[in-house]
């Protein structure tokens, strides 16, 4: 087991009355507690940042670790529903290979070490505080890569925020291009109940990964379940785009669209993911919701041949 790495929880949202405010926050201090041991164990598994940074925004305060120091547009990570940077720990190898500069960000309004400050009530809202946060680290461009619901946020930077986006990578990304399907909702719903016992909490997210026996003997897996479990999101639900609003998407957008996943039909996806002018569509077959942990030197592979296609 990794060592943990001490980390610093800038002014961390605790208890009920956030939610009165529509502001995400851990349920109480014990949640933190659960929370803080295995995101800091999670981190001792990453390799050591060579920048830490805590960028304000309109929304709150953005925690974004750089790693590598490459010329170049940059690639900004973005984690899926109730995840953090730890979640790339099996990518970051291949994606800094060759020098390009990447930024693993902790979701705003997610379990992390971000911290809203204000409501987020629409995907503008959600797609502002990107924006903001990649003028924050001053960065005129970037390619932005997201997993899931971090997906979804990419493509909303892309409709809504345009203007400093390079390119946009989505790892079957949920509620994207077609609805989420009735695992993923039973997933999501079941394994934010406080009482629920681990076994069934870790049963329910190894649906998400193709059916592994113990999401729970991953540090990534048990850090997604604490972030369940622990924290409370109060944000609206991501809302499907319209196909005008991807029809429009004019940046250059790879999607891999995982053939095993439950979040949604993957070849209704793939199918409305070609609608995007200019788009390029993969499924992979052998693939799950998990397609970042299982295909991560492919995935590098894939990411890199395509960001030297667009800059």
């Amino acid at each position: 087991m990794s060592e943990s790495r001490k980390v610093s929880f800038p002014d961390a949202r605790i208890g009920p009355e956030w939610g009165r405010r529509r502001i995400g926050a851990f349920r109480d201090a014990a949640a933190f507690e659960r929370f803080a041991a295995v995101y800091e164990e999670a981190m001792g598994a990453l390799p050591e940042p060579d920048e830490q940074r805590t960028v304000p925004t309109a929304f709150g305060t953005v925690r974004v670790h750089r790693f590598g120091t490459g010329e170049g547009v940059p690639l900004v990570l973005m984690p899926g529903r109730g995840s953090c940077t730890p979640l790339w720990r099996t990518n970051l190898a291949g994606l800094t290979r060759g020098g390009r500069t990447v930024y693993a960000v902790d979701g705003l309004g997610e379990p992390g070490c971000s911290a809203q400050s204000a409501p987020l009530t629409s995907a503008a809202d959600q797609a502002a505080w990107v924006d903001e946060m990649l003028a924050g680290l001053r960065l005129p461009s970037a390619h932005l890569l997201g997993v899931s619901i971090g997906g979804w946020l990419a493509l909303q930077v892309a409709i809504h925020r345009p203007a400093r986006i390079a390119s946009v990578t989505v790892l079957d990304p949920a509620n994207s291009f077609a609805r989420l399907g009735w695992k993923m909702l039973v997933v999501s719903l079941g394994s934010v109940i406080p009482g629920m016992p681990e076994k069934l909490r870790h049963r329910l997210l190894g649906w998400i990964s193709g059916g592994i026996d113990d999401v729970g003997d991953h540090v990534e897996g048990r850090l997604i379940a604490s972030g369940m479990r622990d924290f409370r999101t109060r944000f609206p639900a991501p809302a499907l785009p319209g196909d005008d609003e991807l029809r429009a998407i004019g940046v250059p957008v790879l999607a891999l669209i995982a053939g095993r996943s439950i979040a949604h039909d993957p070849e209704k996806a793939a199918a409305r993911a070609r609608t995007v002018p200019g788009g390029t569509v993969e499924v992979w077959p052998d693939a799950s919701h998990a397609i970042n942990g299982e295909f991560p030197e492919r995935i590098a592979e894939r990411v890199a041949e395509f960001l030297g296609t667009v800059g």
